[in-house]
């Protein structure tokens, strides 16, 4: 697997170092180490520290933190403690509602040596997603915007879950606008509903999403089965990059379809996360 394409990405308690150990043997593409919703208000400081000693050193593979809300006291001390780390590789910013959250972080984020550490925006309120471009264009350090989706599903009073299809078609279409990757999925929050979960991930694929964070190992497999291409959709992508060596510009296969270089550039990726999976 490559750093390219990470299609899991496994929460873990940062105030649980016996928990975070076993995500980061999971399989999982980034771990993220969660010092907010996940940890009690009296164990915040023990989730830091704790978090800081993981990455005094480099992990086996990426480790992401999501720190504490910006208007949490907390935060400035998450950031500026976290950042200089070594086995840091990206901060998840929570309950992010405008671009100037983003440029607030960003500076608080920066080690010493000037190196920008990537952030990672969550949109949690319908102020968050009404921004969504705005966030995601904010700053150069920042590397991708998702929906926290209990969140907001809790802000806008919504019953179902096709409820917020149009919020995440928003974001979606935001990080595209702004050259960002594709969002990765919320969390699905019920552990033993795996026919639930791969429905879930089929429906988000279909809207745009790369990927999905999960809250136990045994998503994980799921997960990247729903977002494998299909051997159709392989066969498909080869066709259109072999049309466009032939350096005839836009043209329509026999099937019909019409080869550009948003179709070229969409079968290069589908191809690239064929490989990683093989």
């Amino acid at each position: 697997m490559t750093a390219e394409f990470p299609l899991t990405w496994l929460y873990a308690p940062g105030d649980r170092p016996a928990v975070v150990a076993k995500a980061l043997a999971s399989g999982a593409d980034v771990v993220l180490v969660d010092l907010e919703d996940a940890v009690a208000p009296d164990r915040k400081a023990y989730a830091r520290e704790a978090t800081a000693d993981l990455l005094g050193d480099p992990p086996p593979v990426p480790v992401h933190v999501r720190v504490n809300a910006l208007d949490n006291p907390l935060t400035e001390t998450d950031l500026k403690t976290l950042s200089p780390l070594p086995g840091l590789s990206g901060i998840r910013l929570p309950k992010v509602t405008s671009p100037f959250d983003v440029v607030r972080a960003a500076r608080e984020a920066t080690p010493a040596d000037g190196a920008a550490i990537p952030l990672y925006a969550l949109l949690e309120t319908a102020l968050g997603v009404e921004h969504a471009f705005a966030i995601a264009s904010s700053h150069r350090a920042l590397h991708g915007i998702a929906i926290g989706e209990t969140d907001l599903r809790a802000d806008l009073g919504v019953r179902n879950d096709t409820g917020l299809d149009w919020s995440r078609a928003r974001v979606v279409v935001a990080a595209r606008a702004a050259g960002l990757p594709p969002p990765v999925q919320s969390v699905y929050p019920d552990i033993r509903d795996v026919e639930g979960l791969a429905s879930s991930c089929g429906h988000g694929r279909s809207l745009g999403f790369l990927g999905r964070a999960a809250i136990h190992p045994r998503q994980l497999p799921i997960i990247e089965q729903a977002y494998r291409p299909t051997p159709a959709e392989i066969d498909s992508a080869e066709a259109v990059v072999k049309a466009a060596e032939s350096d005839a510009g836009a043209q329509a296969l026999p099937d019909g379809r019409f080869v550009d270089a948003a179709v070229v550039m969409a079968a290069h990726r589908t191809l690239a996360l064929a490989r990683r999976l093989t």
